[in-house]
């Protein structure tokens, strides 16, 4: 009973309305007429007459804008031209067509729960008094949040730059399938695993072989180095080695010699050793004979 009661107010108030939109024209037309006669009365009046200023108040030219004014003349010389931006295809394609359909759908079904059963749910005593009235304005509410609505996402769209982009990642996935046809992947049974699923080790790895091959090459390089050093060192000894063995053989082959003489005069050296006793014997006795 107190919400019947309060619904005749509120169908006064919204019938009252149209009666203010009324009186506003003319209210705005005795406004114009009473500015119009404040201007006509002022151009009436004598205006008083600008007074000559001294030399010493005349604004004076400001360096810093001539300065300004250089700069920018300056900056609008003609530069170097950039280099070129990768093509991309301003027309929307087939993702960016998808994508401007879902952003339709899902605000003709955002829009959608804004229907005339809703509306008049939240509205009963106006629904049922002035159907005309709440339905023109559930209908402006609706094309107006449509509107809005669109409006923005266009400027988030131009702001994102998302068509161009979306094209270009239509240009690398088909530069990827193109690559993938090429290697021979397409016709495998096990496709290739993503980069996104990799443990963390095959990753680190991934990362770490270039900087591991150039090490490697370096190492290579400087093993091959150390090899042809050892390589000389090698031959070397080898020539010192030969060296010393001809040396051991040509001392073998002198004691050799050495012995086969003294064999030689094994034979004889009694007999020598007794001739010489003899001799010395002969020798002395001849200088005992004559010191008497």
């Amino acid at each position: 009973m107190a919400a019947e009661e309060q619904d005749p107010p509120n169908t006064a108030a919204a019938v009252a309305q149209p009666q203010a939109q009324q009186a506003q024209p003319q209210s705005q037309s005795q406004s114009q007429s009473q500015s119009q006669t404040e201007a006509h009365t002022q151009a009436q009046q004598p205006q008083p007459q600008p007074q000559p200023q001294p030399q010493s108040q005349q604004p004076q030219p400001q360096p810093q804008q001539e300065q300004g004014q250089e700069q920018q003349q300056g900056q609008q010389a003609p530069n170097s031209p950039p280099l070129p931006a990768r093509p991309t295809a301003q027309a929307p394609g087939p993702r960016a067509s998808r994508f401007q359909a879902v952003l339709d759908s899902s605000l003709s079904h955002t829009l959608a729960k804004i229907s005339w059963d809703n509306f008049a749910a939240c509205y009963p005593t106006i629904a049922a008094q002035a159907p005309g009235t709440l339905r023109a304005v559930q209908r402006q509410m609706v094309d107006r949040l449509g509107a809005l609505c669109k409006k923005e996402f266009a400027s988030i769209l131009q702001s994102r730059n998302v068509v161009p982009r979306l094209n270009e990642l239509e240009t690398l996935v088909s530069e990827a399938e193109r690559r993938r046809d090429e290697a021979g992947l397409a016709g495998q049974e096990q496709p290739p695993v993503p980069p996104h699923v990799l443990p963390a080790d095959v990753v680190l790895a991934a990362h770490l072989a270039p900087h591991l091959a150039q090490q490697r090459s370096q190492l290579n390089a400087r093993l091959q180095t150390t090899q042809a050093h050892n390589a000389r060192l090698f031959a070397d000894v080898q020539r010192q080695r030969a060296e010393a063995e001809s040396l051991v053989a040509l001392l073998a082959r002198l004691l050799d010699d050495v012995d086969g003489a003294v064999a030689a005069l094994d034979p004889v050296a009694q007999d020598l050793a007794a001739e010489t006793r003899d001799v010395e014997v002969e020798m002395t006795s001849l200088a005992g004979g004559g010191a008497r």
